[in-house]
């Protein structure tokens, strides 16, 4: 990658390490990002990586669905719903086999994508929908030195600098506080405008 990424999303050295040398972690991390904690999420990878001895494409694609479900579902889980999240990941893994050669950062290298173009190939992601799609596009400009021309626009308010208000602001313990208050406020407002 040419970069060195130090990430801190997971909150815990050995899991951070790798999300930040592994793309595919990364990618598996944001997809782990529902309905529960993002440190639970982004540690999701590690778990996989040890339970597994590795942590590849094509060996998350050449594991048998069911054990694959059972490795995700052992304590403990990597998700609250660990048996839809094992085949959504299975889905990730096929598809960056199947376009990019099992390499995952080919998502932002192969072809030389503008933050638009790379906006749309996230979106074609299982379990990635715009605002998750944004989300990690600001992740990889912000903190991973994926910055293609365009990236902050295609990012929309996730790619603006100063904020606190998703995963891609994430650096350390605080700023995850900050972001964790942000989406708080964010949730009683939509309560109370019900």
């Amino acid at each position: 990658m040419g970069v060195f990424v130090n990430l801190c999303l997971a909150q815990e050295p050995e899991a951070d390490q790798l999300l930040s040398e592994n793309p595919l972690a990364l990618l598996i991390g944001m997809v782990l990002d529902q309905q529960i904690p993002l440190e639970v999420a982004f540690a999701g990878p590690k778990k996989i990586a040890d339970r597994m001895g590795s942590f590849d494409a094509g060996e998350i694609i050449d594991y048998d669905p069911d054990k694959f479900a059972a490795l995700c579902s052992e304590r403990p889980a990597i998700h609250r719903f660990p048996g839809s999240m094992a085949k959504r990941i299975q889905a990730l893994a096929q598809m960056i086999v199947d376009r990019y050669d099992g390499d995952a950062a080919g998502l932002w290298t192969a072809g030389d994508p503008d933050g638009k173009e790379l906006l749309r190939r996230l979106k074609g992601l299982p379990g990635f929908g715009d605002q998750k799609a944004q989300i990690f596009l600001a992740l990889l400009g912000k903190q991973y030195g994926v910055t293609p021309t365009g990236w902050r626009a295609a990012a929309g308010e996730f790619g603006k600098s100063g904020t606190h208000i998703s995963v891609a602001d994430i650096v350390d313990a605080q700023s995850l506080g900050k972001v964790r208050s942000h989406k708080k406020q964010m949730k009683a407002a939509a309560k109370a405008a019900k």
